[in-house]
Protein backbone atom coordinates (compact mmCIF):
# COMPACT_ATOMS: atom_id res chain seq x y z
CA UNK A 1 0.00 0.00 0.00
CA UNK A 2 1.57 3.03 -1.05
CA UNK A 3 1.84 6.43 1.56
CA UNK A 4 -1.38 8.12 -0.35
CA UNK A 5 -3.39 5.46 -0.25
CA UNK A 6 -3.13 4.58 3.44
CA UNK A 7 -4.04 8.51 3.78
CA UNK A 8 -6.87 8.30 1.58
CA UNK A 9 -8.07 5.56 4.03
CA UNK A 10 -7.39 7.39 7.24
CA UNK A 11 -9.11 10.19 5.84
CA UNK A 12 -12.37 8.83 4.62
CA UNK A 13 -12.56 6.12 7.68
CA UNK A 14 -14.80 7.34 10.29
CA UNK A 15 -12.94 5.97 12.95
CA UNK A 16 -8.93 6.21 12.07
CA UNK A 17 -8.60 9.57 11.53
CA UNK A 18 -9.37 9.78 15.24
CA UNK A 19 -7.72 7.79 16.40
CA UNK A 20 -4.59 8.15 14.75
CA UNK A 21 -4.56 11.82 16.31
CA UNK A 22 -4.98 10.24 19.65
CA UNK A 23 -2.50 7.98 18.98
CA UNK A 24 -0.18 10.83 17.25
CA UNK A 25 -0.81 13.10 20.35
CA UNK A 26 0.44 10.03 22.51
CA UNK A 27 3.44 9.42 20.33
CA UNK A 28 4.46 12.95 20.88
CA UNK A 29 3.47 13.14 24.77
CA UNK A 30 5.81 9.95 25.18
CA UNK A 31 8.91 11.97 23.18
CA UNK A 32 8.64 15.04 24.91
CA UNK A 33 8.81 13.75 29.02
CA UNK A 34 6.76 14.96 31.61
CA UNK A 35 7.73 18.50 31.27
CA UNK A 36 5.58 19.25 28.88
CA UNK A 37 1.57 19.55 29.76
CA UNK A 38 -0.32 17.56 26.83
CA UNK A 39 -2.76 15.87 28.91
CA UNK A 40 -5.87 18.16 27.79
CA UNK A 41 -4.80 17.95 24.14
CA UNK A 42 -6.48 14.44 24.14
CA UNK A 43 -9.63 15.90 23.96
CA UNK A 44 -8.89 16.40 20.05
CA UNK A 45 -9.87 12.89 19.76
CA UNK A 46 -13.14 13.16 20.25
CA UNK A 47 -13.76 16.40 18.38
CA UNK A 48 -12.48 15.17 15.79
CA UNK A 49 -14.65 12.00 15.75
CA UNK A 50 -17.71 14.36 15.21
CA UNK A 51 -16.70 15.63 12.07
CA UNK A 52 -17.50 12.31 10.38
CA UNK A 53 -18.69 9.54 12.67
CA UNK A 54 -21.83 8.77 14.56
CA UNK A 55 -21.65 9.48 17.97
CA UNK A 56 -20.85 6.46 19.24
CA UNK A 57 -17.27 6.77 17.79
CA UNK A 58 -17.53 10.16 19.74
CA UNK A 59 -17.72 8.37 22.64
CA UNK A 60 -15.86 5.45 22.12
CA UNK A 61 -12.82 8.15 21.03
CA UNK A 62 -13.48 9.73 24.52
CA UNK A 63 -12.91 6.67 26.50
CA UNK A 64 -9.61 6.35 24.87
CA UNK A 65 -8.78 9.70 25.66
CA UNK A 66 -9.61 9.51 29.19
CA UNK A 67 -7.78 6.08 29.25
CA UNK A 68 -4.48 7.70 27.42
CA UNK A 69 -4.53 11.11 29.79
CA UNK A 70 -4.92 8.48 33.13
CA UNK A 71 -1.43 6.63 31.65
CA UNK A 72 0.44 9.21 31.04
CA UNK A 73 -0.36 11.11 34.32
CA UNK A 74 0.66 7.86 36.42
CA UNK A 75 4.01 7.32 34.03
CA UNK A 76 4.93 11.17 34.73
CA UNK A 77 3.82 10.77 38.60
CA UNK A 78 0.57 13.12 38.15
CA UNK A 79 -1.54 10.79 39.00
CA UNK A 80 -4.40 12.89 41.26
CA UNK A 81 -2.88 15.84 40.47
CA UNK A 82 -4.99 19.21 39.67
CA UNK A 83 -3.47 18.93 36.23
CA UNK A 84 -5.01 15.36 35.70
CA UNK A 85 -8.10 16.61 37.18
CA UNK A 86 -8.23 19.64 35.11
CA UNK A 87 -7.32 17.43 31.74
CA UNK A 88 -10.22 15.10 32.52
CA UNK A 89 -12.86 17.61 32.82
CA UNK A 90 -12.25 19.37 29.22
CA UNK A 91 -12.13 15.75 27.63
CA UNK A 92 -15.64 15.34 29.48
CA UNK A 93 -16.59 18.09 28.20
CA UNK A 94 -15.40 18.29 24.83
CA UNK A 95 -16.52 14.77 24.42
CA UNK A 96 -20.47 15.67 25.81
CA UNK A 97 -20.29 18.75 23.26
CA UNK A 98 -18.89 16.47 20.28
CA UNK A 99 -21.68 14.18 20.91
CA UNK A 100 -24.26 16.66 20.34
CA UNK A 101 -22.39 18.05 17.78
CA UNK A 102 -22.62 14.60 15.86
CA UNK A 103 -26.27 13.66 16.74
CA UNK A 104 -27.11 17.59 15.35
CA UNK A 105 -25.16 16.70 12.07
CA UNK A 106 -26.56 12.74 11.39
CA UNK A 107 -30.06 14.20 11.62
CA UNK A 108 -29.20 16.75 9.32
CA UNK A 109 -27.34 14.29 6.77
CA UNK A 110 -30.64 11.68 7.25
CA UNK A 111 -33.09 15.13 5.97
CA UNK A 112 -30.59 15.63 3.17
CA UNK A 113 -30.33 12.11 2.07
CA UNK A 114 -34.36 12.12 2.57
CA UNK A 115 -34.88 14.95 0.43
CA UNK A 116 -32.23 13.71 -2.51
CA UNK A 117 -34.33 10.31 -2.28
CA UNK A 118 -37.57 12.65 -3.36
CA UNK A 119 -35.54 14.42 -5.56
CA UNK A 120 -34.07 11.28 -7.54
CA UNK A 121 -37.75 9.94 -7.61
CA UNK A 122 -39.10 13.22 -9.01
CA UNK A 123 -36.48 13.12 -11.74
CA UNK A 124 -37.07 9.78 -12.64
CA UNK A 125 -40.96 10.79 -13.03
CA UNK A 126 -40.48 14.15 -14.71
CA UNK A 127 -36.93 12.99 -16.69
CA UNK A 128 -38.11 9.57 -18.38
CA UNK A 129 -34.84 8.53 -20.49
CA UNK A 130 -35.67 9.08 -23.84
CA UNK A 131 -35.11 6.21 -26.26
CA UNK A 132 -32.44 6.64 -28.54
CA UNK A 133 -34.59 5.57 -31.48
CA UNK A 134 -37.91 6.67 -32.03
CA UNK A 135 -39.91 5.68 -35.35
CA UNK A 136 -37.81 7.55 -37.93
CA UNK A 137 -35.42 9.74 -35.73
CA UNK A 138 -32.23 8.49 -33.68
CA UNK A 139 -32.24 11.14 -30.22
CA UNK A 140 -29.31 12.22 -28.43
CA UNK A 141 -30.48 14.11 -24.95
CA UNK A 142 -28.21 15.80 -22.17
CA UNK A 143 -29.64 17.53 -19.29
CA UNK A 144 -27.70 19.57 -16.66
CA UNK A 145 -28.91 21.56 -13.73
CA UNK A 146 -27.41 24.26 -12.03
CA UNK A 147 -28.30 23.08 -8.66
CA UNK A 148 -25.62 21.22 -6.32
CA UNK A 149 -28.56 19.40 -4.53
CA UNK A 150 -30.35 18.08 -6.90
CA UNK A 151 -30.54 17.43 -11.00
CA UNK A 152 -34.09 18.88 -11.04
CA UNK A 153 -34.45 22.67 -13.02
CA UNK A 154 -36.96 24.21 -15.02
CA UNK A 155 -35.45 23.02 -18.65
CA UNK A 156 -37.19 19.67 -20.06
CA UNK A 157 -37.36 17.88 -23.07
CA UNK A 158 -39.46 14.69 -23.86
CA UNK A 159 -40.05 13.05 -27.42
CA UNK A 160 -42.83 10.26 -27.64
CA UNK A 161 -44.41 8.00 -30.78
CA UNK A 162 -47.19 9.36 -32.46
CA UNK A 163 -49.37 7.95 -35.16
CA UNK A 164 -47.98 10.47 -37.87
CA UNK A 165 -44.36 10.07 -36.65
CA UNK A 166 -42.35 11.26 -33.46
CA UNK A 167 -43.60 14.25 -31.39
CA UNK A 168 -41.11 16.46 -29.02
CA UNK A 169 -40.57 19.37 -27.09
CA UNK A 170 -37.82 21.17 -25.66
CA UNK A 171 -38.56 23.99 -22.83
CA UNK A 172 -37.52 26.52 -20.46
CA UNK A 173 -39.42 27.63 -17.35
CA UNK A 174 -38.71 31.04 -16.77
CA UNK A 175 -37.26 31.66 -13.14
CA UNK A 176 -35.66 28.80 -10.13
CA UNK A 177 -36.74 27.15 -7.04
CA UNK A 178 -39.97 24.89 -6.82
CA UNK A 179 -42.43 26.58 -8.70
CA UNK A 180 -40.21 26.54 -11.55
CA UNK A 181 -39.87 22.52 -11.11
CA UNK A 182 -44.56 22.52 -10.68
CA UNK A 183 -44.79 24.20 -13.85
CA UNK A 184 -42.02 22.10 -16.28
CA UNK A 185 -44.01 18.89 -14.57
CA UNK A 186 -47.35 20.57 -16.10
CA UNK A 187 -46.04 20.80 -18.94
CA UNK A 188 -44.36 17.43 -19.20
CA UNK A 189 -47.50 15.85 -17.81
CA UNK A 190 -49.64 17.67 -20.85
CA UNK A 191 -47.17 17.05 -23.73
CA UNK A 192 -47.47 13.60 -22.51
CA UNK A 193 -50.84 13.18 -22.14
CA UNK A 194 -51.63 14.86 -25.49
CA UNK A 195 -48.52 13.85 -27.77
CA UNK A 196 -49.81 10.66 -28.21
CA UNK A 197 -53.59 10.79 -28.80
CA UNK A 198 -54.03 14.66 -30.34
CA UNK A 199 -53.82 14.16 -34.24
CA UNK A 200 -53.43 17.87 -34.78
CA UNK A 201 -50.01 19.55 -33.22
CA UNK A 202 -51.77 23.16 -32.74
CA UNK A 203 -54.70 21.01 -30.35
CA UNK A 204 -51.02 19.60 -28.22
CA UNK A 205 -50.13 22.93 -28.17
CA UNK A 206 -52.91 24.58 -26.72
CA UNK A 207 -53.33 21.26 -24.52
CA UNK A 208 -49.81 23.25 -22.67
CA UNK A 209 -51.20 26.32 -22.58
CA UNK A 210 -54.28 25.09 -20.65
CA UNK A 211 -52.51 22.79 -18.09
CA UNK A 212 -50.11 26.05 -17.47
CA UNK A 213 -52.99 28.77 -16.44
CA UNK A 214 -55.17 25.78 -14.76
CA UNK A 215 -52.19 23.89 -12.98
CA UNK A 216 -49.54 27.03 -12.13
CA UNK A 217 -49.77 30.35 -10.50
CA UNK A 218 -49.83 31.79 -13.25
CA UNK A 219 -47.11 34.33 -12.66
CA UNK A 220 -44.24 32.10 -14.80
CA UNK A 221 -43.88 31.82 -18.60
CA UNK A 222 -42.41 28.76 -20.88
CA UNK A 223 -40.48 29.44 -24.32
CA UNK A 224 -39.99 25.93 -25.96
CA UNK A 225 -40.61 24.37 -29.40
CA UNK A 226 -42.84 21.70 -30.02
CA UNK A 227 -42.44 19.61 -33.01
CA UNK A 228 -43.69 16.92 -35.07
CA UNK A 229 -41.26 14.83 -37.53
CA UNK A 230 -43.27 12.69 -39.93
CA UNK A 231 -41.77 8.87 -41.09
CA UNK A 232 -40.79 10.76 -44.49
CA UNK A 233 -38.34 13.33 -42.78
CA UNK A 234 -41.35 16.15 -42.77
CA UNK A 235 -40.61 18.84 -39.83
CA UNK A 236 -43.11 20.97 -38.30
CA UNK A 237 -42.35 23.24 -35.43
CA UNK A 238 -43.79 25.98 -32.75
CA UNK A 239 -41.90 28.17 -31.74
CA UNK A 240 -42.69 29.80 -28.47
CA UNK A 241 -39.82 32.49 -28.13
CA UNK A 242 -37.35 29.97 -27.95
CA UNK A 243 -33.81 30.11 -29.44
CA UNK A 244 -33.92 28.43 -32.79
CA UNK A 245 -32.80 25.06 -33.67
CA UNK A 246 -29.31 24.45 -35.88
CA UNK A 247 -29.66 22.41 -38.56
CA UNK A 248 -26.79 20.19 -40.09
CA UNK A 249 -27.65 18.81 -43.10
CA UNK A 250 -25.56 15.89 -44.26
CA UNK A 251 -23.20 17.28 -46.49
CA UNK A 252 -22.41 19.37 -43.42
CA UNK A 253 -23.77 23.05 -43.96
CA UNK A 254 -25.53 24.22 -40.97
CA UNK A 255 -28.23 26.89 -40.59
CA UNK A 256 -30.00 28.38 -37.91
CA UNK A 257 -33.89 27.44 -38.31
CA UNK A 258 -35.34 31.05 -37.31
CA UNK A 259 -39.14 31.82 -37.13
CA UNK A 260 -40.12 34.65 -38.92
CA UNK A 261 -42.96 35.02 -36.73
CA UNK A 262 -42.62 33.34 -33.66
CA UNK A 263 -45.87 32.64 -30.97
CA UNK A 264 -45.49 33.90 -27.58
CA UNK A 265 -43.83 31.69 -24.82
CA UNK A 266 -46.44 29.04 -23.08
CA UNK A 267 -48.30 31.36 -20.53
CA UNK A 268 -48.68 34.68 -22.17
CA UNK A 269 -51.27 33.90 -24.49
CA UNK A 270 -53.37 36.78 -23.34
CA UNK A 271 -50.55 38.94 -24.75
CA UNK A 272 -52.17 37.84 -28.04
CA UNK A 273 -55.62 38.41 -26.89
CA UNK A 274 -55.76 34.99 -27.21
CA UNK A 275 -55.63 34.86 -30.93
CA UNK A 276 -52.48 32.49 -32.06
CA UNK A 277 -50.43 33.57 -34.71
CA UNK A 278 -49.71 29.82 -36.01
CA UNK A 279 -45.84 30.83 -36.93
CA UNK A 280 -44.84 27.57 -38.12
CA UNK A 281 -41.43 26.25 -39.19
CA UNK A 282 -41.47 23.45 -42.43
CA UNK A 283 -38.24 21.65 -42.94
CA UNK A 284 -38.18 18.70 -45.05
CA UNK A 285 -35.48 16.89 -43.90
CA UNK A 286 -33.00 13.65 -45.54
CA UNK A 287 -31.37 10.84 -44.11
CA UNK A 288 -28.56 11.89 -42.18
CA UNK A 289 -29.95 15.79 -41.31
CA UNK A 290 -29.29 16.42 -37.42
CA UNK A 291 -31.01 19.13 -35.99
CA UNK A 292 -30.11 20.69 -32.93
CA UNK A 293 -32.15 21.74 -29.60
CA UNK A 294 -31.09 23.44 -26.86
CA UNK A 295 -32.15 26.17 -23.92
CA UNK A 296 -30.85 29.32 -23.43
CA UNK A 297 -28.61 27.45 -20.46
CA UNK A 298 -26.34 26.91 -22.98
CA UNK A 299 -26.09 30.04 -25.58
CA UNK A 300 -26.05 32.34 -22.43
CA UNK A 301 -23.13 30.58 -20.95
CA UNK A 302 -20.24 32.56 -20.50
CA UNK A 303 -16.31 32.70 -20.25
CA UNK A 304 -13.95 34.54 -17.91
CA UNK A 305 -14.45 37.90 -19.76
CA UNK A 306 -18.69 37.45 -19.92
CA UNK A 307 -18.63 36.42 -23.52
CA UNK A 308 -21.62 34.28 -24.59
CA UNK A 309 -21.06 30.52 -25.99
CA UNK A 310 -21.44 31.18 -29.76
CA UNK A 311 -23.37 28.33 -30.43
CA UNK A 312 -23.13 28.88 -34.32
CA UNK A 313 -19.42 28.30 -34.25
CA UNK A 314 -18.33 25.92 -31.99
CA UNK A 315 -21.18 24.02 -31.89
CA UNK A 316 -21.83 23.50 -35.81
CA UNK A 317 -18.41 21.40 -36.23
CA UNK A 318 -19.22 18.70 -33.37
CA UNK A 319 -22.65 17.41 -34.30
CA UNK A 320 -21.44 15.16 -37.23
CA UNK A 321 -19.16 13.31 -34.56
CA UNK A 322 -20.25 9.95 -33.65
CA UNK A 323 -24.14 9.20 -32.60
CA UNK A 324 -26.22 12.00 -31.39
CA UNK A 325 -25.60 10.89 -27.71
CA UNK A 326 -21.32 11.17 -28.33
CA UNK A 327 -22.22 14.61 -30.37
CA UNK A 328 -23.99 16.07 -26.84
CA UNK A 329 -21.14 14.49 -24.78
CA UNK A 330 -18.57 16.43 -27.47
CA UNK A 331 -20.92 19.84 -27.22
CA UNK A 332 -20.53 19.24 -23.28
CA UNK A 333 -17.25 19.43 -23.26
CA UNK A 334 -16.50 22.35 -25.15
CA UNK A 335 -18.73 24.27 -23.08
CA UNK A 336 -17.32 23.93 -19.90
CA UNK A 337 -13.76 24.56 -22.01
CA UNK A 338 -15.30 27.59 -22.67
CA UNK A 339 -16.46 28.26 -19.58
CA UNK A 340 -13.88 27.33 -17.30
CA UNK A 341 -16.57 26.58 -14.65
CA UNK A 342 -19.46 24.74 -13.32
CA UNK A 343 -22.59 25.55 -15.26
CA UNK A 344 -24.60 28.41 -13.35
CA UNK A 345 -28.02 27.70 -15.17
CA UNK A 346 -29.66 24.80 -16.20
CA UNK A 347 -29.47 23.21 -19.45
CA UNK A 348 -31.32 20.90 -21.96
CA UNK A 349 -29.99 19.45 -24.99
CA UNK A 350 -31.94 17.50 -27.80
CA UNK A 351 -30.60 16.22 -31.28
CA UNK A 352 -32.24 14.29 -33.43
CA UNK A 353 -31.49 12.69 -36.67
CA UNK A 354 -33.55 11.51 -39.31
CA UNK A 355 -32.59 7.55 -39.53
CA UNK A 356 -31.98 6.15 -43.01
CA UNK A 357 -35.06 5.14 -44.87
CA UNK A 358 -35.29 1.90 -47.33
CA UNK A 359 -37.50 3.79 -49.68
CA UNK A 360 -35.67 7.61 -48.78
CA UNK A 361 -36.79 9.65 -52.33
CA UNK A 362 -33.41 11.57 -52.77
CA UNK A 363 -35.77 13.87 -55.69
CA UNK A 364 -36.89 15.77 -52.80
CA UNK A 365 -35.64 19.45 -52.10
CA UNK A 366 -33.18 19.49 -49.18
CA UNK A 367 -34.55 22.31 -47.60
CA UNK A 368 -38.25 24.19 -47.56
CA UNK A 369 -39.51 26.76 -45.21
CA UNK A 370 -42.96 28.25 -46.02
CA UNK A 371 -44.85 31.18 -44.96
CA UNK A 372 -47.36 29.97 -42.17
CA UNK A 373 -50.18 31.40 -44.39
CA UNK A 374 -49.29 28.54 -47.09
CA UNK A 375 -49.01 25.49 -44.48
CA UNK A 376 -51.92 22.88 -44.09
CA UNK A 377 -53.16 22.41 -40.52
CA UNK A 378 -50.44 20.55 -38.41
Amino acid sequence: MSWRQWVNGVTRSPSALPLAVVLGIAVVDAATGPEYNLLPVYAAGPAVASARGPVRNVVAMGVVAVLLCLLFAWKADRFGELRMRVALAAIAYVTLASAFAAWSRVRTERRLVDVREVAETLEDVLFTPVPPVIGPVRIGTSYISASRATRIGGDLYDAVASPDGVRLIIADVQGKGLATVRCAAAVLAAFREAASALEDLADVDRRIETALERRTDGQRFVTGILARISPSGRLIAFNHGHPPPLLRARDGSTAFVESDDPVPPFGLSALTGGARQDSVNRLTLQAGDRLFFYTDGLSEARDGEGNFYPVGERVAPLLGEGDPGEALSRIRADVAAFTGAPPDDDSALLLIELAPQPHDDEARGRLTVNPPRDLPSP
